[in-house]
């Protein structure tokens, strides 16, 4: 009676699916202990407390051969945190731009915007970026002969140097002053925009609290003893000291990565401006709005319902590609891995641990595209 019945006999069907799925991963994973403990290669976590014994070549963290391999994979996640928001935000903007390029009447810009998106598009993205690298590396003159595009700034094979900041004095405490100052100010302009918008009534009160926050910024930093210094790079022998550098890894990584995401953002873009009824263009119009208060206020805010979506995957794909930096040599999160792999032999932390960031970072930008993309909706009575 029991096999009978099409609840149990589901149930049981279900059960016996899932105890093989278990019993058979059960099994991969017995056989992979054994076999790494075969080859000396302990399973678990222990060793990102271990010296790395291995430089990295740049980043926002400082990192020495005898620091942890933990250190390590901090120092690759917040590089490729670092190229993701960059990538991201500067593909975006120039994304707008050649999507209105695209949709221009003028034949040349037109046909430059066509080509620029049908040739990036359809070329690797490997290739692209190892393109870049040889230009970077071999187009540049030497040190000696380094290009000075504007005071302080130099430019040869080994990078680009630019001026330094050097701040002195309780910067923490100061970055959140004035955190706080401009969670202030924007909260007020909020509140008077929605004001305005109640009301009809405009005041000066906006204007006064950016007054009075520049005010209290620099009171801030009176009393907390801040002091910036600014250093110019200076060639000494055959290489420039002091200042910032950016690497050829790391330019030619930019490079490569914003030329080829805005061509896909740019095309999102232009399908949400063009998902925008010809009505509103004209109703715009004849309300003598210039065309870049037209773009702003009326056709924007309506194509981004539609751009939003799209674009949430665009992001996935910028924070993923990221990845190809171990081609270029930068040491992003996946260079770290990989290397620490190499090292150690430690082949399945190292994956779970890259798969479970990538994992974490897609899920923030879904969680924060998604609130967005709510925020934005129409709202139906």
């Amino acid at each position: 009676m029991v096999l009978r019945d099409v609840r149990y006999r589901s149930l049981i069907l279900q059960g016996a699916l899932l105890l093989s799925c278990c019993g058979v991963l059960g099994w991969l994973a017995h056989n992979t202990v054994v076999n790494l403990s075969a080859r000396g290669i302990q399973v678990g976590f222990d060793y990102l407390w271990r010296p790395a014994r291995y430089p990295i070549s740049e980043g926002l963290l400082s990192f020495e051969p005898i620091d942890s391999f933990a250190r390590g994979y901090l120092v690759g996640l917040i590089n490729t945190l670092f190229v993701s928001t960059i990538v991201v935000t500067a593909s975006t903007v120039l994304g707008l731009l050649l999507a209105l390029m695209r949709r221009s009447r003028h034949p040349l810009t037109f046909g430059m915007a066509t080509t620029y998106v049908e040739a990036l598009r359809n070329t690797p993205l490997v290739v692209q970026l190892l393109f870049w690298y040889a230009i970077v590396t071999t187009a540049l003159p030497p040190s000696r002969q380094a290009l000075q595009p504007l005071p302080g700034v130099f430019l040869s094979v080994r990078g680009l140097f630019l001026p330094s900041m050097d701040v002195a004095g309780d910067v923490a405490l100061f970055c959140c002053v004035v955190a706080a100052v401009a969670a202030g100010v924007i909260w007020i302009f909020r509140s008077e925009k929605r004001r305005q918008v109640e009301t009809g009534l405009r005041r000066p009160l906006r204007w006064i609290a950016v007054v009075v926050a520049v005010a209290g910024i620099v009171l801030a930093a009176g009393l907390l003893h801040i002091s910036a210094r600014f250093e110019s790079p200076q060639l000494r022998g055959f290489n420039f000291i002091g200042g910032t550098r950016l690497t050829p890894e790391f330019a030619s990584l930019m490079m490569g990565l914003i030329l080829y995401s805005a061509a896909f953002t740019g095309e999102i873009i232009r399908g949400g401006i063009d998902a925008v009824g010809k009505g509103q263009w004209e109703a715009a119009r004849a309300l003598g709005l210039s065309e870049w208060r037209l773009l702003r206020l009326v056709i924007l805010p309506q194509a981004l319902r539609v751009i939003i979506p799209p674009m949430t995957s665009q992001y996935f794909n910028i924070v993923k590609n990221t990845t190809l930096a171990l081609v270029v040599g930068y040491p992003d999160l996946s260079f770290v891995v990989a290397t620490t792999i190499n090292q150690t032999g430690q082949v399945i932390e190292g994956v779970f641990i890259l798969v479970a960031v990538f994992l974490s970072i897609s899920a923030t930008i879904s969680i924060f595209m998604n609130w967005y993309n709510r925020r934005i909706a129409l709202v139906r009575a």
